[in-house]
């Protein structure tokens, strides 16, 4: 495509599928949680800041960082995927990055742009310093800070686990890009519609360049729907090839799973920690997979780019980074999750047949726990019945 016809593309974004995403921002805006932080660095990429810090915070306190999509604003992209209702429910920080339409006129973030994808420039440290202001405002633990974001979103979650690997100690990527493959608009767009393979080697360099940093890495989740036609699918196995490589991890998935109907594929090192996981939403087009979690709540609503698919794309981001393990109740204590108790302010106790599900998922085939002992069915059964309250 030439450029000019590039670029009349780009214009019609913010109405693909007939949805006008700026009148859906703005709808949201109003009952909104996020408040925004002004003074919280020299912001050389002019993005806004809005954050939601509940009563309750887990400890050691943690931190999310959310990047919505083109067309959308911060406010949307929360009501949409239910991020600060996660909050509050597990007790972590929030900040959503604004973009702005002065910076891009489709509000994307400009994860294409050499001087907003480079560490210390434009965008990137404009993130970098709201992540800086949360951690100092709210003694915010420096290892429990994570970044999410949707398609252009995606991309600059891409940008800033390269950039700052030593800030986020996980990411997670959804209908996004891998970093380094484009430098302006022309490559920006073919590897939306393209996404043309490239070495593992060449894109876990793109990562390694762009810091001086050598380890530990971030781990990463990766989310796709395989009809997506705005982002093409084949840029998430682009993206697992970068960070497998930048993990010294092999090609071959340790696990391949079922999710809640979906495929998961698992990487993870000689500790058993899973380093890289990848989610195909089979049938999906572009957005972010809505659904029931585990805990049989439902986060966000469906609207423009948010899809109810059957799978709750944000807990399950937040139980990969180890997020879901606390709650507040009704009382404003931290109490540990426990599914099954009848406590106020805990979630209802799964059924039985979730629970097994859940229980035989706590037993992965990973090699530490499995030279550990042997795979017991007496003893998930057991736990089983336990989480769903029928025994003691």
């Amino acid at each position: 495509m030439l450029l000019a016809k590039n670029v009349a593309l780009l214009r019609h974004l913010p109405k693909v599928d007939g949805l006008r995403l700026a009148e859906l921002g703005r709808s949201a805006d109003v009952s909104s949680p996020l408040e925004e932080v002004t003074g919280f660095g020299d912001n050389p990429g002019n993005l806004r800041m809005f954050a939601f810090v509940p009563a309750q915070l887990q400890k050691p306190r943690a931190l999310v960082v959310v990047l919505h999509g083109c067309g959308q604003t911060a406010a949307a992209y929360d009501l949409g995927a239910g991020w600060s209702t996660l909050a509050q429910h597990y007790g972590f920080a929030l900040v959503m990055p604004e973009q702005q339409r002065i910076n891009n006129g489709n509000t994307c973030f400009n994860w294409f742009n050499p001087e907003d994808t480079a560490r210390d420039s434009g965008e990137a440290r404009s993130i970098r310093e709201m992540v800086a202001h949360m951690v100092q405002a709210h003694r915010i633990d420096s290892r429990r800070v994570f970044i999410t974001g949707l398609s252009a979103g995606g991309g600059m979650t891409s940008v800033m686990l390269a950039t700052y690997p030593e800030v986020f100690a996980a990411g997670a990527v959804i209908a996004g890009l891998p970093y380094g493959i484009a430098s302006n608009l022309r490559e920006a767009l073919d590897g939306m519609f393209h996404s043309p393979a490239r070495p593992e080697r060449e894109l876990g360099d793109f990562v390694r360049r762009a810091s001086n940093h050598r380890g530990p890495w971030p781990k990463v989740s990766v989310w796709h729907g395989s009809a997506d036609r705005t982002v093409n699918p084949g840029n998430a196995n682009e993206i697992v090839k970068q960070w497998l490589d930048v993990h010294d991890l092999p090609a071959a998935p340790m696990a391949e799973t079922i999710v809640d109907g979906y495929p998961r594929q698992a990487w993870w090192n000689k500790d058993g920690e899973t380093l890289v996981e990848s989610y195909a939403i089979t049938d999906m087009a572009h957005g972010t997979p809505l659904g029931l979690a585990d805990n049989d709540q439902r986060y966000g609503i469906e609207g423009a780019f948010l899809i109810e698919a059957g799978i709750s794309s944000s807990y399950h981001i937040a139980k990969f980074f180890g997020l879901t393990g606390w709650i507040a109740d009704a009382a404003g204590k931290k109490v540990e999750a426990r599914p099954a108790t009848s406590k106020p302010g805990l979630p209802p106790a799964p059924h039985l047949a979730r629970s097994i599900r859940a229980a035989v998922a706590e037993e992965p085939a990973e090699p530490k726990r499995a030279e550990a002992r042997g795979f017991d069915l007496g003893q998930i059964i057991t736990r089983a019945l336990t989480a769903a309250g029928l025994m003691k």
